[in-house]
């Protein structure tokens, strides 16, 4: 089961601005990695980190979250062009 950790900021930091908001000038995408090992969880965990970036006005531009059932976690990271998942290693 997968599971978002902390971000490493406080969710009322400043630099806390992250919707994950896909759009035409931010798509969403994913590395092969990511979908080989997440596939039927990431559009989940995107939900999931739009609802929480709503309840807190944003949220940091990497969001992680852990699965103790596989191998490396799932990486969301948000920056001027794109909102990416990604394993670690693809990093």
């Amino acid at each position: 089961m997968l599971t978002l950790k902390d971000q490493e900021i406080p969710l009322d930091n400043p630099e806390s601005t992250c919707m994950f908001q896909p759009g035409p000038e931010k798509p969403f995408v994913a590395t092969p990695a990511a979908i080989a090992v997440y596939r039927s969880q990431i559009h989940h965990c995107l939900a999931h980190l739009q609802e929480k970036a709503a309840q807190h006005h944003g949220l940091d531009y990497l969001q992680v979250f852990v699965d103790s059932e596989k191998p490396d976690n799932l990486w969301f990271m948000e920056d001027d062009r794109a909102i990416t998942a990604l394993l670690p290693s693809d990093h």
